[in-house]
C-alpha cells in the first residue's frame, strides 16, 4: 500500500502530531510525507517526499497575524502550480493534516481524500465556537477541503471527534513541579512579555521565543529558543503554561496535570474557537495583554485548581481504522 501524508507546516502542533503518527502508518505500507508551510521550528525524522511553500500565515510582535509579511510570502502562483503537477494515482490513501496543496490537488484530480487534524473537528455544528458568525468559517471549510473526515478536540463533540494525540514521549515523561512557569507566545514580541511577566515577582518563567536564537536571561524571565526536547523538559517540570489558543501544546500541558491559561492570537478565529472549548473545560483565557494583565497572571497563579481530563491512548486504533475505511479495497487485501 502507498500512502501520502500531507502536514501543513504552520505552527508546530501539525508536525509534532505526525511525529507520533507517522510511524503508525508506515505499518501499513510505505509512506510519501508531503509539507507545505514556512513557519515550523520542529521536525520530522522522516525525509520527505514533497516540500512545498503553500500557503502560510507569519506570526506578529503584538498578538497578532503580521499581515504584510503574510503578504509578501504568497506565492499564489506557485501554489495553483504545485495543485496541479502533484501526482496522486499511485497513491492507495491520500491523508491530509490541513494541508492546503494535497487537498486541492485531491478535488482538482477527483482523488479522495481524509483530515485527520484538529481544524476538521470543526466540520460539525457541535463543535464550541462563538456565537457570532465568522467569515473564517469558510477557511475551515475551504482552505483544505477533504472527502472524510477524522478530528481531533479537547472533547467529543461529535461521533467522528477524538480526544487528543498525546505523543509517546509526552506520555513517557516523569513529571515534577519545579515551581516555574512554561510560556510559547510566538504572537508577541519577547521584550513584551519580559516587560509584563518581569512584574510578577518571586515567579519563574521561561519563555521559548521563535526569534531569540541563543539563551537570553532578564531579571527572573529565561528566553530560550523554540526546541522540542527543551520546551518538553520544561513543561513537564513547571507549575503551569502559558500560551496562545493552540490545540496541541494546551492538551499536553493538561494531560501532563499542569495548569494553563491561554491567550488566543488577536483575530484568529480558531484560536478564539479552541479557547473558548477550553475555557467550558476550566482553562482561564485573557484576550490582551494590557493594564489588566498583571492582575490576571496573579489570580491563575494563586489558583491551585487542577483541571484534570482523560486523554486514552487511541492513536494506533484510530489509525487503524482509518486505513481500513478509507484505503482503496485492493490495497488493503494486498
Amino acid at each position: 500500500m502507498k500512502i501520502l501524508f500531507g502536514i501543513q507546516g504552520t505552527g508546530n502542533g501539525h508536525i509534532s502530531r505526525a511525529r507520533e503518527i507517522v510511524p503508525l502508518l508506515q505499518q501499513h505500507g510505505e509512506v510519501d510525507l508531503l509539507i507545505s508551510g514556512t513557519q515550523a521550528e520542529v521536525s520530522l525524522s522522516q525525509p520527505l517526499k514533497y516540500q512545498y511553500h503553500g500557503f502560510s500565515f507569519v506570526f506578529g510582535t503584538n498578538g497578532g497575524v503580521d499581515k504584510w509579511a503574510t503578504y509578501k510570502i504568497m506565492n499564489l502562483r506557485q501554489l495553483w502550480k504545485d495543485m496541479h503537477s502533484l501526482p496522486l494515482q499511485q497513491y492507495d490513501l491520500v491523508i491530509n493534516d490541513f494541508e492546503p496543496v494535497s487537498a486541492w490537488a485531491c478535488k482538482l484530480q477527483k482523488v479522495p481524500s481524509v483530515s485527520l487534524s484538529h481544524q476538521c473537528s470543526f466540520v460539525s455544528p457541535k463543535t464550541p465556537r462563538p456565537a457570532k458568525w465568522n467569515y473564517a468559517e469558510w477557511l475551515f471549510k475551504y482552505y483544505s477541503p477533504t472527502t472524510y473526515h477524522v478530528g481531533f478536540h479537547f472533547e467529543r463533540y461529535d461521533d467522528f471527534i477524538h480526544t487528543p494525540v498525546i505523543r509517546s514521549e509526552i506520555r513517557a515523561m516523569e513529571t515534577a513541579n519545579k515551581g516555574h512557569y512554561t510560556v510559547y507566545l510566538p504572537a508577541y514580541n519577547d521584550q513584551l512579555l519580559i516587560k509584563h511577566l518581569s512584574q510578577v515577582k518571586d515567579v519563574e518563567w521561561q519563555i521559548f521565543s521563535k526569534r531569540q536564537k541563543t539563551p537570553l536571561r532578564e531579571g527572573n524571565v529565561t528566553v530560550l529558543p523554540v526546541n522540542n526536547d527543551a520546551f518538553n523538559t520544561s513543561l513537564a517540570n513547571c507549575e503551569g503554561l502559558l500560551t496562545g489558543g493552540g490545540f496541541e501544546g494546551p492538551a499536553e500541558a493538561l494531560y501532563l496535570g499542569k495548569k494553563v491559561m491561554m491567550i488566543p492570537m488577536i483575530n484568529q478565529y480558531e484560536q478564539q474557537c479552541n479557547a473558548l472549548a477550553a475555557s467550558r473545560l476550566g482553562v482561564p483565557v485573557v484576550h490582551h495583554i494590557d493594564h489588566h494583565f498583571t492582575e490576571h497572571l496573579t489570580n491563575w497563579i494563586a489558583n491551585d485548581k487542577k483541571i484534570v481530563v482523560d486523554f486514552k491512548d487511541e492513536t494506533a486504533q484510530i489509525v487503524d481504522n482509518l486505513v481500513k475505511q478509507y484505503a482503496k479495497p485492493q490495497a488493503i487485501l494486498a
